[in-house]
């Protein structure tokens, strides 16, 4: 993520699912230090036996996993397109159609909530509805996928779209794809994997 330049310092976290919950980053530690024995294993029931602390953010991709039976991969980021939009607290809207990428019409962004809380994972699921990404007011933005690749990738993309959009509406107010016209892109992105 920090090679990409879609995170920095130690925010943001990575996780994926294993067969009896998910395996996370820890908590406040440098991704250029991290050892495999600082990743966390917590369960289907949020528990954990490590003296390592998880993420922060555990509960939402605790949730994404519990309500996104899909999901084997989840990134959270604090990428700057993307973060200055959720504090604006503005969804990004069709004004390209790779904004299908995420699963539907628009990429949305959640009610604001304090982080690490469960009331935030709540708000990320209900934006996530039919999505595979979204922005978090105030605060980033998390996608999720099949996988860590496909994910790293989503995440990268939905950054470019948030650069994108940014610079778009420094010139003006874009114009926005129709449902009817977004509906085609989501048709065709049946069998187009990011």
């Amino acid at each position: 993520m920090q090679e990409l330049g879609i995170n920095q310092g130690t925010s943001g976290n990575v996780s994926v699912r294993t067969d009896t919950g998910f395996l996370i980053t820890p908590s406040a530690i440098a991704y250029d230090t991290m050892l495999p024995e600082h990743i966390v294993a917590i369960d289907m029931d949020g528990r954990t036996r490590s003296d390592v602390r998880p993420s922060s953010e555990w509960r939402l991709h605790h949730a994404i996993y519990h309500h996104c039976t899909h999901a084997n991969a989840v990134i959270h980021t604090h990428s700057v397109f993307c973060t200055a939009l959720a504090c604006l607290r503005r969804s990004i809207p069709a004004f390209h159609y790779m904004v299908a990428v995420a699963g539907g019409t628009d990429i949305r962004c959640s009610d604001y909530a304090t982080f690490g809380t469960q009331a935030l994972a709540d708000n990320i699921i209900a934006a996530l509805t039919d999505r595979r990404a979204c922005l978090i007011a105030n605060h980033g933005m998390v996608c999720y996928g099949d996988d860590l690749d496909r994910t790293l990738s989503l995440a990268s993309e939905v950054e470019t779209l948030a650069k994108q959009y940014w610079h778009a509406c420094q010139l003006g107010e874009p114009n926005i794809l129709s449902t009817e016209e977004m509906r085609e892109v989501l048709e065709a992105f049946i069998d187009y994997r990011n």
